[in-house]
C-alpha cells in the first residue's frame, strides 16, 4: 500500500468537522472513524474512551504519551493521568494532518487552538492491533505554548534577575533562590500572596545569596516555597504545584519546591533552599535531584524567613555532584571541622519506615555501597558497622521536634498568621493553629530535651557516616494530595527519617536512586557535624561505585 496522505483545516468551521472532508479518500475509514472518536472524547474529557483508544502494551512495549512535564510510559500510567483531569480541555481543532505508512501504521498531527491563545500540536502514532485489527494510539506527544513564567515554580524571574558581583568558580552557573531568602530590591513571599503583600522590600540579599553572586553565580529568578515552608508535598494552593519531570503527575516535594523545579527542568543549575523537617532532601529525593542540608548553623540564615531556628538550615539542590560540591565550596569557604571519618554506619530497622519500592532501591544501594567500603574502593572509609534506631527513638526524635518547632514557628509568624487564617491553605492553618496552643513550658522542656537528643544521637554516630534512606516514599500523585489521612502518614513517616538529622543538627547529601518502576527516591547520607564537603565527596564515591 503506498503512503496516503490527508490535511484537513478546520478554518471557519468552528473546530467542526464538515459533512465531507479529503480524509475520508486517503484514511482507511475505521482510522479516520477512531480519529474523530478520539477528537470527541477529548473535547467532551470522556476518560473511558481515551484511555480504550490507547494500545493496552501491545507485544509487552509501554504505550507512551510525552509532553514538556515528562514521559508516561504504559497503558496504566497514561490512564491513571488521564483519570485525573477534571474538566475537558477549552480548545479547537483547527487542522490535522495524517499520513498512512501503511495497512497498519499510520502518524497524525493535530492542531488545536486553546481558548486561553496559543496552539496545542499534537502528535501521535496509530497502529492496528490484535487479531481484530482495531486502530490504536501506541505513542502521542503535546507541544504546549511556552508558558512566560510557569508560576508554579517562579515568583519573578529575570535574565538574570540579580547579575554575579563579580567573576568566580561559579561563573556561568544560574540559581533558583527560594522566596524565604532576602534577595535586594525583591520582597519576600514565603509562598503567600497575601504575605507578599506586606512584606517591606529588602535593602540586601541575605549572606548565603550575596556568598553565590560573588562566586560569579546569576540569580534567575524567585522561586515558590510551600506556604511558610510548613510543608514536605511542594502543593501550594495559591500558585499551584510545581511540575515533577522524573515523574509526572506526581508532587514535587517541598518546601524548597521551586528551586527544586527549577533545577529539574534544567532551568537552573542550582536551587538555593532551606530545611528543617527534609525540604531539601525530600524534593532532592522526589525528583531525582542531589540536595545537601548543612550543618545547623554553619552557613547564616540571616535574612531567611525563619520557621524555626532550632532547626532551620541553609541548603541546595543540582542535577550532578559535581556542581552541588562546587556550590559547597562558595558557601562554605571554611573548612570542615572534621578532616576525616572512620565507619559507614547502617540501620536496617529503619527500613520499616519506608515503602517496598523504596525498600528494595535503597537496599541494593546499601548492599553495593557496604560492598565497596569493604573491598577497600572508598578510601574515605575504612569499615561498616550497624547502629540501632527502634521505633521509641524515632517517635522520641519527632516529638522533641514536633515541640520546639511548633513553638518556634508560631513565635515567627503567630503576629501574622492570627490576622490571616482566611489566607492560607487549609493544612497550612491548622498546624499553626495547633501551634498556638504549645505552652512555653513544654517549649522550654523540649529545648532540654533537644539538647539531650543532640548529644545522643551525635555520640551515636561518632566519627563516621549513616545511610539511611531519604522519605518514606516515592512522590505521592497529585490526584492523592486530597487523601488526607494517607498523606499525613507519608508525612509522618518520613519525619521519622528526616527529624534525626533535624534534632541532632548535622549535615546530611541525598543521592539519588531510582526504584525498579523508574521512579525517583533518595538514599541519605548522615555525617558529623562540620563534615559537610567531606560527606559531599563520600557521597559522590558511593554513588560512582554503585553505577
Amino acid at each position: 500500500m503506498k503512503d496516503s496522505f490527508s490535511d484537513f483545516n478546520a478554518h471557519g468551521t468552528g473546530g467542526q468537522h464538515p459533512t465531507a472532508d479529503n480524509a475520508a479518500e486517503s484514511l482507511a475509514p475505521d482510522l479516520l472513524a477512531a480519529i474523530r472518536r478520539y477528537e470527541q472524547a477529548l473535547m467532551g474529557n470522556n476518560t473511558a474512551v481515551l484511555s480504550d483508544l490507547f494500545a493496552n502494551d501491545p507485544d509487552g512495549i509501554p504505550s507512551v504519551r510525552s509532553d514538556d512535564k515528562g514521559v508516561l510510559a504504559g497503558h496504566t500510567a497514561i490512564s491513571t493521568f488521564r483519570s485525573r483531569r477534571r474538566n475537558a480541555p477549552t480548545r479547537t481543532l483547527r487542522r490535522r494532518i495524517a499520513r498512512q505508512m501503511d495497512e497498519s501504521t499510520a502518524c497524525v498531527v493535530s492542531q488545536f487552538d486553546k481558548a486561553t491563545g496559543g496552539s496545542v500540536i499534537q502528535t501521535q502514532v496509530w497502529q492496528r492491533i490484535g487479531e481484530s485489527g482495531t486502530w490504536k494510539i501506541v505513542m502521542a506527544h503535546l507541544t504546549y505554548p511556552t508558558p512566560a513564567i510557569d508560576r508554579s515554580i517562579w515568583r519573578v524571574v529575570g535574565s538574570p534577575l540579580v547579575e554575579a558581583t563579580k567573576p568566580g568558580p561559579l561563573s556561568g552557573m544560574t540559581v533558583a533562590v527560594k522566596d524565604l531568602y532576602a534577595v535586594q530590591g525583591q520582597r519576600i513571599g514565603a509562598g503567600n500572596p497575601a504575605f507578599l503583600r506586606t512584606s517591606p522590600v529588602c535593602a540586601e540579599s541575605a549572606p548565603a545569596v550575596r556568598l553565590l553572586l560573588n562566586a560569579g553565580a546569576q540569580i534567575t529568578g524567585i522561586a515558590q516555597t510551600d506556604e511558610f515552608a510548613y510543608s514536605l508535598a511542594g502543593t501550594n494552593v495559591h500558585y499551584g504545584t510545581p511540575p515533577n519531570p522524573k515523574a509526572p503527575g506526581h508532587v514535587s516535594g517541598g518546601s524548597s519546591s521551586g528551586p527544586a523545579s527549577a533545577v529539574a527542568c534544567g532551568q537552573v543549575d542550582i536551587g538555593l533552599g532551606t530545611d528543617t523537617a527534609g525540604s531539601i532532601r525530600i524534593p532532592a529525593s522526589y525528583q531525582g535531584l542531589w540536595g545537601v542540608r548543612t550543618t545547623h548553623g554553619r552557613i547564616s540564615c540571616e535574612a531567611v524567613h525563619p520557621l524555626s531556628q532550632s532547626f532551620d538550615t541553609v541548603g541546595w539542590m543540582t542535577r550532578d555532584a559535581q556542581t552541588l560540591e562546587f556550590a559547597g565550596k562558595a558557601l562554605m569557604p571554611d573548612k570542615d571541622t572534621v578532616k576525616s571519618v572512620a565507619k559507614l554506619l547502617v540501620s536496617p530497622k529503619l527500613d520499616e519506615c519506608v515503602t517496598a519500592d523504596v525498600r528494595e532501591a535503597f537496599s541494593r544501594f546499601r548492599a553495593v555501597s557496604r560492598s565497596a567500603v569493604r573491598s577497600g574502593r572508598i578510601g574515605m572509609l575504612g569499615d561498616c558497622d550497624e547502629v540501632q534506631f527502634d521505633s521509641q527513638m524515632l517517635d522520641n526524635l519527632l516529638s522533641i521536634f514536633q515541640a520546639v518547632r511548633g513553638y518556634e514557628a508560631w513565635r515567627n509568624n503567630g503576629d501574622w498568621v492570627g490576622g490571616h487564617y482566611a489566607d492560607l491553605a487549609p493544612e497550612i492553618a491548622a498546624r499553626f493553629e495547633c501551634d498556638s496552643h504549645i505552652p512555653q513550658s513544654r517549649y522550654e522542656q523540649g529545648l532540654e530535651h533537644l539538647r539531650q537528643a543532640r548529644s545522643m544521637v551525635r555520640n551515636l554516630l561518632g566519627s563516621n557516616v549513616l545511610l539511611i534512606p531519604s522519605a518514606s516514599s516515592t512522590a505521592p500523585a497529585v490526584a492523592h494530595t486530597g487523601d488526607t489521612e494517607g498523606i499525613e502518614n507519608a508525612r509522618a513517616h518520613t519525619l521519622r527519617l528526616t527529624s534525626i538529622a533535624g534534632v541532632a543538627g548535622l549535615p546530611a547529601v541525598n543521592i539519588p536512586l531510582e526504584t525498579a518502576d523508574g521512579l525517583p527516591c533518595g538514599a541519605c547520607l548522615l555525617g558529623p557535624a562540620g563534615s559537610d564537603k567531606l560527606l559531599i565527596r563520600i557521597a559522590k564515591e558511593l554513588y560512582r561505585n554503585s553505577m
